[in-house]
C-alpha cells in the first residue's frame, strides 16, 4: 500500500474539516447578523504542504510533489480602515452639531416669543402703562400701574437670565459628568486598554481576536462622539487612540491617560459643551445681548425719569424697579396736569432697546435654525457613510446562506472522496488477500 494512497485519505478528510470550520464562521456570522459593531468574517484557506515523491517513475527516474489538500490559514474580519477613520470624523462632527442644536433649542424656548409673557409684550405693556400715566398724569392708579408693569418686566428679565444661566449650568455640569472619573470617557478608555492587552495576547498566540477587535472598534466609535478621535495600529495589535486636542494620547497599549484637559477645538459633544459657555459661544452671546438690552431700558428710562432712577441694575438679572408708586415722575414741573415725562417714556416704544431686543430673538432664531440645518444635513452625510460602511462590514443574509450550500457541497463532495478512496482501498485488500492464498 503506498504512501500516496493513504495520503489521498488526509487530503480528502482536510476538505472536510476545511469545509465543515467555513460553515461555522457562516453560521457565526449568520447569528451576529443583527449585533452591534460586527464585522462580518471570512475564512481563509490555503494549499497544504506538498510532499516530495522521488523516483515516481521507474522510466525516467524523474519525482513529483504531491497535494496533501487544504488547510486553514487565519479567519479575518471585513472592515475598511478609510471608512472607519471618515465614520468617526463625521460622528464628532455630528455630535457637536446635535449638542449645539439641543442646548440652543432650550435657550430658544425661554425666550418663550412670541407670547404675553415674554419680554417684547412686557415692554410693550410697560410703554403702555406710561402712555396711561401721561393721558392722567396725577392719578395714583396710574402711578401704580407704571410701577407693576416695571416689576413685570424687571421680572421677565430676571427670570430670562436665570433660565439661560441654568441652560449654561447643565451644559458646565454635562461636560464634568462625561469626563469625571466615573465618566463616560474614562469608561470607554478603560475597557479600550483592556481590549488592547487581551488582543495582544491572542496576536502573540496567532489567534485571531475578531471579536475583541469588534468590541474595540465598536467603543471607539462610542468615543468618537465625545471628541475628535485618532486610530494609530500599533504591530503588537494594539491601537493608540488620540483624544480631541488632549496632550497625550488617550489610550496606549494598556495605559490609559486620563483626565487631561481638553478645549472648545476638541471637537465632538465635549467641544460643542465647551464653546457654548465659551468668549464667543451661543449661550455667552445670548447672554450677553440680554444684559445690554436691560441695561439700555433702565438707561433710557433713568434718563427721562430726572427725579430719581425709576430703574436700578445694570444686568438683566439685577434689573429692578427702585421706585414706590408716590415717587414715580410724570412732569418735569410742578405745573397741573405736566406729563411731558410720561409722554418721553411712552415715546420709547419702538426705540434702541425695543430694537436690541427684537434684534436679540433674531439672533436666537437664526442660530438655532442654523444649528438644526447643520445637524441634518451631517446627519445625512454620517448616514451614508454608515451604509457605506455596513455594506462593507455587515452580514448579509443571502450571502451567507449562498455560502453555506457552497460549503455544505464542498463537504459532501470531500466525504464523497473519502469514501470512494476508502472502497477502492477495501477493494485493493481483499484482492490482495486472495491472490495471496
Amino acid at each position: 500500500m503506498s504512501i500516496p494512497t493513504l495520503q489521498g485519505l488526509q487530503t480528502a478528510l482536510s476538505g472536510l474539516l476545511a469545509e465543515q470550520q467555513a460553515m461555522d464562521i457562516a453560521g457565526h456570522n449568520i447569528t451576529n447578523a443583527n449585533t452591534e459593531g460586527y464585522s462580518r468574517e471570512r475564512v481563509v484557506m490555503e494549499t497544504g504542504p506538498e510532499i516530495p515523491v522521488p523516483s515516481l517513475s521507474a522510466v525516467t527516474g524523474q519525482g513529483a510533489q504531491l497535494g496533501t489538500g487544504v488547510t486553514i490559514e487565519t479567519y479575518t474580519r471585513i472592515r475598511n480602515i478609510y471608512l472607519d477613520s471618515q465614520y468617526r470624523t463625521q460622528n464628532s462632527t455630528l455630535s457637536a452639531a446635535s449638542t449645539q442644536a439641543e442646548e440652543l433649542e432650550q435657550a430658544e424656548s425661554a425666550f418663550n416669543e412670541p407670547s404675553s409673557a415674554g419680554i417684547s409684550n412686557q415692554l410693550s405693556n410697560f410703554w403702555s402703562a406710561w402712555n396711561s400715566l401721561a393721558a392722567a398724569p396725577t392719578s395714583e392708579a396710574a402711578k401704580e400701574g407704571v410701577v407693576a408693569a416695571g416689576q413685570r418686566l424687571a421680572s421677565a428679565f430676571n427670570q430670562l437670565s436665570a433660565q439661560l444661566q441654568t441652560i449654561s449650568s447643565q451644559a458646565t455640569q454635562q461636560y464634568e459628568a462625561r469626563t469625571g472619573p466615573t465618566g463616560e470617557v474614562a469608561d470607554y478608555a478603560r475597557q479600550i486598554a483592556q481590549l488592547n492587552e487581551q488582543i495582544k495576547q491572542a496576536e502573540q498566540a496567532r489567534q485571531p481576536p475578531n471579536d475583541m477587535l469588534d468590541r474595540r472598534d465598536l467603543l471607539i466609535d462610542k468615543l468618537s462622539a465625545l471628541a475628535n478621535v485618532t486610530v494609530s495600529q500599533q504591530p503588537d495589535g494594539t491601537d493608540t487612540i488620540g483624544f480631541g486636542d488632549a496632550a497625550a494620547p488617550l489610550v496606549e497599549g494598556g495605559t490609559v491617560n486620563w483626565p487631561q484637559a481638553l478645549s472648545q477645538a476638541a471637537g465632538g459633544q465635549l467641544g460643542a459643551l465647551l464653546s457654548l459657555n465659551g468668549p464667543t459661544g451661543g449661550l455667552t452671546v445670548f447672554q450677553s445681548e440680554l444684559d445690554a438690552v436691560a441695561a439700555s431700558v433702565a438707561a433710557s428710562v433713568n434718563e427721562l425719569h430726572t427725579s430719581t432712577p425709576f430703574f436700578e441694575g445694570t444686568t438683566a438679572a439685577t434689573l429692578k424697579v427702585a421706585v414706590s408708586s408716590a415717587k414715580v415722575q410724570a412732569s418735569s414741573t410742578e405745573a397741573p396736569g405736566g406729563n411731558d415725562v410720561a409722554i418721553a417714556i411712552a415715546s420709547l416704544r419702538g426705540g434702541t432697546a425695543e430694537q436690541g431686543y427684537s434684534a436679540l430673538v433674531g439672533l436666537v432664531g437664526s442660530t438655532v435654525q442654523g444649528a438644526k440645518d447643520e445637524q441634518a444635513n451631517l446627519q445625512t452625510t454620517l448616514t451614508a457613510i454608515g451604509n457605506q460602511r455596513q455594506a462593507v462590514s455587515g452580514v448579509s443574509l443571502d450571502e451567507e446562506m449562498t455560502n453555506l450550500i457552497t460549503f455544505q457541497r464542498g463537504y459532501q463532495a470531500s466525504a464523497r472522496t473519502l469514501t470512494a478512496m476508502d472502497e477502492m482501498l477495501e477493494t485493493l485488500i481483499e484482492h490482495t488477500g486472495r491472490a495471496g492464498l
